[in-house]
């Protein structure tokens, strides 16, 4: 069994992806030429037939999976490296290492906000 997808309508992640969530049913083969992608099926012995619009419509959700991991990964960085960067630790000298009881912080040191240059 054979399915054609237009190259301008999909992306081919999105291809990739939604075959690669067939292939505990079947074999899948991928191929391409300049307007279209190629599926080519082969099932695995005791499953039934893979319908063209159950495979369209993984084609869909992966796309819409794949639209929406473009549109966030920005910010998806900055949190990721937002929360990398307060658990650095400094490392420093044993011997400097000094417990100091009681010692108190203004406010302004420990609410300081990352993205003031001011301070």
């Amino acid at each position: 069994m054979q399915f054609k997808f237009n190259k301008y309508l999909y992306s081919k992640i999105s291809l990739i992806k939604a075959a690669y969530n067939y292939t505990d049913k079947a074999f899948m083969h991928l191929d391409a030429d300049e307007n279209y992608y190629y599926v080519n099926i082969e099932m695995k012995n005791g499953y039934k037939d893979i319908e063209e619009n159950e495979f369209v419509n993984e084609m869909l959700v992966q796309s819409i999976r794949h639209e929406v991991y473009l549109e966030t990964k920005n910010i998806r960085e900055l949190l990721l490296a937002r929360a990398m960067s307060t658990s650095i630790v400094a490392e420093t000298d044993s011997s400097e290492d000094v417990v100091v009881e009681n010692e108190e912080y203004s406010e302004n040191e420990i609410l300081k906000d990352w993205f003031d240059e001011n301070e």
